[in-house]
């Protein structure tokens, strides 16, 4: 363990009051994770959480996380605050990351057969920077496995399903792969996001741009319009995009958003950028970068897409967000939501509720 125990002194009334203060829960669990690899502690973190949720021990844990309900997509949300995908890829622990507080909890990304992910380690911790380098590679049971672990949780908010292609499916034939994933997820999905911005799946971002974009999203509007019907039900379609793009590119996306009618695009992915973390352990690691260091490139991607979007097509806010005031500036800029997830690796369940307050303020 690397903290004490101290006391506070105070005066109340002329009495001296000497109170012990001890680490909150977290804070003691965090210190024994950090001392595992990064992605054994991921993997122990959702076990006891799933054990948390099955014991109903998540409300005695957990903070209490204000109401603060907003509607978005034509779905109602009881708080703007979600979590990211890429925490729970399997939808293994829907209720004991609902049961946290979350508004909002996005599972995935999975893809239509299970595949291993690159090799390891492929998840680093960068403490210093409060970041994170992950070059995972869709690494999932496949979308039949989370089909089965979404049926079999209790959870009843809104539940969002990331979908993307297996890595040895060819760029051009991307489109089958999303297809697949959406026929088996749509039912039980409150929306589904298309990701096409990971940048550890060879080739996928190049989907991102022009008439592959616009192809892609069209074919996969027309697939919605024929799963609505089939299940009497409208699911929205939201975009995942990477902050990697210039004022051009990002104007390109938009565009394409606004012609083909996207319910909402999420931004932003992680970075290839190693600005921030330059001189740290692990900042050279091939991957995606998150956390802190991507706070101020993701706001402004929002902000730009804003002045092209309006709201037209709702914005998802994620990236850096580690304090409240992150949270509010993603909205000031022009999200109506937001997601959180390296934040929440550092800052733990106290983020959700400091996020929360800082967006009702």
């Amino acid at each position: 363990m690397d903290w004490e125990a101290t006391e506070e002194i105070r005066y109340n009334g002329g009495c001296l009051i000497i109170t012990p203060q001890v680490p909150d829960l977290f804070s003691i669990a965090r210190s024994l994770l950090f001392q595992l690899s990064a992605e054994t502690a991921h993997e122990v973190t959702l076990e006891a959480l799933s054990a948390a949720a099955r014991l109903r021990l998540l409300p005695a844990l957990a903070p209490a996380v204000p109401k603060a309900p907003v509607e978005v997509m034509g779905l109602t949300f009881d708080n703007p605050v979600g979590l990211a995908a890429g925490l729970d890829k399997n939808g293994s622990c829907i209720d004991g990351l609902a049961g946290l507080g979350f508004g909002f909890v996005e599972i995935g990304t999975i893809t239509p057969r299970p595949q291993p992910g690159n090799p390891k380690p492929r998840l680093f911790r960068i403490p210093e920077a409060k970041a994170i380098v992950n070059r995972m590679g869709f690494n999932n049971q496949g979308v039949e496995a989370l089909v089965a672990n979404v049926k079999a949780a209790r959870f009843k908010g809104v539940l969002g399903i990331n979908i993307g292609k297996n890595f040895d499916t060819p760029v051009e034939n991307a489109v089958d792969d999303y297809l697949i994933c959406m026929q088996k997820v749509y039912e039980y999905a409150s929306y589904i996001t298309v990701n096409i911005s990971s940048p550890n799946t060879p080739g996928l971002r190049d989907l991102q741009y022009g008439e592959s974009l616009r192809q892609l999203l069209a074919r996969l509007k027309q697939e919605q319009t024929v799963l609505a019907e089939q299940y009497g039900r409208y699911v929205p379609l939201a975009v995942k995009i990477a902050p990697d793009m210039d004022s051009e590119q990002l104007a390109g996306v938009a565009e394409c958003l606004l012609q083909e009618k996207m319910d909402a695009v999420i931004a932003t992915n992680t970075t290839l950028s190693r600005e921030g973390v330059e001189n740290y352990a692990n900042g050279d690691e091939a991957g995606g970068l998150s956390g802190a260091p991507l706070t101020e490139r993701s706001t402004e991607v929002i902000g730009e897409l804003y002045s092209l979007l309006g709201d037209a097509v709702p914005i998802i806010g994620v990236g850096g967000i580690g304090c409240g005031a992150d949270a509010k500036a993603k909205l000031d800029a022009g999200a109506k939501l937001v997601q959180i997830y390296s934040g929440f690796i550092y800052a733990g369940p106290k983020l959700i509720t400091d996020c929360v307050e800082a967006i009702k303020a």
